[in-house]
């Protein structure tokens, strides 16, 4: 069976982080990616997470307590545009656009931040590292982030990043997708 956006994202990240690595969940969640992220980084490893919504804190730090790896991830409650503060080099960087599962459906990630926080992940984004995109689409501020996000990847400059898109073509209503970014 084909792997699914979530799956290949992870093995694209799992090949390119090492133990001691600083990477980012740029859209934190419930946590899912976060706790990925802090078990592949290991103890020495660094992982920072962002997300606007107190929900998402606080379901992130049951998630990583339980799993006695908080010590490694500094949440952010903060707008992943906030990767433009950044002074280290990082390997990987992890999106899921969208909403947050279980919380308010209203509250999106929006595709003017959504580009301006690409923008920050590339600058920290050391060569050789990746950014995953996975492209939730399927509601009303989906369709204009989706547009936005794939533009803005398409005309990025070859000699400088490889882009690479993943999706399911015979899917009904609008499957997500994985955009990854690997900087040269």
């Amino acid at each position: 069976m084909l792997p699914n956006v979530l799956e290949v994202a992870r093995q694209l990240i799992r090949e390119r982080v090492t133990t001691g690595a600083t990477v980012v969940d740029a859209t934190m969640g419930n946590g899912n990616d976060t706790l990925f992220l802090a078990q592949l980084v290991g103890a020495r490893g660094r992982v920072i997470a962002y997300d606007i919504q107190p929900q998402a804190i606080d379901n992130t730090r049951m998630r990583l307590e339980r799993e006695n790896v908080l010590d490694r991830v500094e949440l952010r409650l903060d707008s992943h545009e906030k990767m433009s503060q950044l002074t280290e080099p990082v390997s990987a960087i992890m999106f899921n656009l969208g909403y947050l599962p279980g919380g308010n459906k209203q509250i999106t990630t929006k595709a003017s931040s959504t580009i301006k926080a690409i923008e920050a992940g590339m600058g920290t984004l050391k060569p050789g590292g990746i950014m995953t995109i996975v492209v939730y689409w399927g509601h009303p501020a989906g369709v204009a982030e989706k547009e936005a996000v794939e533009t803005f990847c398409a005309e990025l400059p070859q000699t400088e990043y490889l882009v690479l898109k993943y999706q399911y073509l015979n899917q009904r209503n609008q499957a997500p997708f994985l955009l990854a970014v690997e900087r040269r």
